[in-house]
């Protein structure tokens, strides 16, 4: 069984930073597809950012381009994302996703595995 488990949430006032990790635990597991999303109470899970296996490629929604950072260190299967300059209206459940699969998934279907979330939480 593969898990995804999240750290690094709390609360932080805005233009803060933040840093998650998603590390993965279980059998012997290379998640070659990896992103962040997130969920903000009363709206719908959304994009963030994700990152390919080698870490060349990675991919930002419009919202956190610029401020967030997505990275993965293979020798330990994490994957981080980095938050600068944080907004009130990131205050979300963020979540881990992996995937076997190749290249970069930018929709929730393109991800296998989730991670349980972690709260951020930005005062104003």
């Amino acid at each position: 069984q593969v898990q995804l488990v999240e750290s690094g949430g709390g609360l932080v006032q805005a233009g803060g930073s933040l840093r998650l990790s998603c590390a993965a635990s279980g059998r012997a597991f290379i998640s070659y597809r990896q992103g962040w999303f997130r969920q903000a109470p009363g709206k719908e899970r959304e994009f963030v950012a994700a990152i390919n296996w080698s870490g060349v490629s990675t991919n930002y929604a419009d919202s956190v381009k610029g401020r967030f950072t997505i990275s993965r260190d293979i020798s330990k299967n994490t994957v981080y994302l980095q938050m600068n300059s944080l907004k009130p209206e990131d205050t979300a459940v963020y979540y881990c996703a992996g995937d076997l699969r190749g290249g970069i998934g930018l929709r929730e279907v393109e991800y296998a595995f989730w991670g349980q979330g972690t709260q951020v939480t930005v005062s104003s």
